[in-house]
């Protein structure tokens, strides 16, 4: 049976986010080994933006609407789905088309909500805590004990690496712009904050402080979102045999890798990707999904969700994003849902 559902949709290609537009639709029922969700909260990534910009490697085809990773309710399943039944909450790894009131997916896409969590939670952990866990024990190997530099740290993809690195038994250093957030991420178990703010709006300015916090040795393993000039300082503040997981480039700059200290102190550059990880070893990659979501289920880790939109101020949730305010994760939600939130900043 179709049933009429309000999503928003990408129609054309533009730098400008605020183009894309809140449509009425029909969604047809489910293919044979489709499964229809009646979604309550999607997680705003920049994925979602650099898809309506045309910047992200993965291009649907138009119209799409943004949105990744979502969670909801089984509302009707598909001739051929024999193991998910109606009323079933699930969290759903969508790609695109979360950013709606309902959607159509493959059964495949589909997995129980981890107990005890609320739909806000199960929508927000997947793309970060699995880019943590493969980077920090796939990538980074990160052992008990060792120093872990964690940059962009109030983000949602550096607060995930914060809460597996404690969890994994790292003494945590974590770096951000603001004190205020840096605040949050105190809270929420790192052992060291450090704001790398210059007053000439430059990111950096953390040497010192993370070799005085090791006892003038250096971070073990540097866990990179951001690039650019944090990059580059990072490489002056390592141990021997350290590793510099590169995950990112939200500075905007990609950094050039000074070989002369790599040789010096023996430091391995490693490049991060948690889906082509996946892609390249399937066997590996089913385990690490495993792994993140049985931590979930046990309570042993939980996004951190600071602020949630209605369906209609989704623009307004990815400007957000994009303004550097998420503190955390921020979620588009459905469906009369209203979360109980963590923290609000402005």
């Amino acid at each position: 049976m179709s049933i009429g559902i309000r999503t928003y949709r990408c129609h054309q290609i533009d730098d400008d986010i605020t183009t894309i537009s809140l449509d009425e639709v029909t969604l047809p029922a489910p293919a044979p080994h489709e499964v229809q969700v009646r979604l309550k909260a999607c997680a705003v990534n920049f994925p979602d933006i650099l898809m309506i910009q045309g910047k992200y490697q993965k291009k649907p085809p138009l119209p799409f609407a943004p949105g990744g990773e979502a969670a909801g309710d089984v509302i009707a399943v598909g001739s051929n789905v024999s193991d998910i039944r109606e009323g079933d909450p699930v969290i759903v790894g969508c790609g695109h088309g979360g950013f709606a009131e309902a959607i159509n997916i493959s059964s495949d896409s589909v997995r129980p909500m981890p107990a005890g969590m609320d739909y806000a939670a199960a929508a927000s952990f997947q793309t970060a805590y699995l880019t943590a866990w493969v980077a920090l024990t796939c990538r980074g190997h990160l052992q008990a004990g060792e120093h872990l530099l964690v940059h962009g740290a109030t983000g949602g993809v550096g607060m995930a690496a914060v809460d597996l690195g404690k969890h994994l038994g790292a003494q945590v250093i974590a770096t951000g712009g603001r004190d205020d957030k840096l605040a949050v991420v105190k809270t929420r178990g790192a052992d060291h904050v450090i704001n790398y703010s210059l007053p000439d709006g430059k990111l950096g300015g953390f040497r010192d402080e993370v070799k005085a916090l090791t006892g003038g040795n250096g971070a073990d393993v540097v866990y990179d979102p951001v690039g650019g000039d944090v990059f580059d300082e990072s490489m002056r503040c390592v141990n021997i045999d350290a590793r510099l997981l590169t995950i990112g480039f939200t500075s905007g700059r990609w950094p050039q890798a000074a070989v002369n200290l790599i040789l010096i102190k023996q430091l391995s550059v490693i490049g991060v990707r948690a889906g082509e990880f996946g892609r390249t070893y399937p066997e590996r990659g089913i385990e690490n999904q495993r792994a993140i979501y049985d931590l979930a289920a046990s309570g042993a880790i939980s996004p951190y969700v600071c602020r949630a939109f209605p369906l209609d101020e989704a623009i307004a949730a990815m400007q957000m994003l994009e303004s550097r305010n998420v503190v955390g994760k921020c979620v588009v939600t459905m469906n009369n849902y209203t979360p109980v939130l963590d923290h609000s900043i402005d």
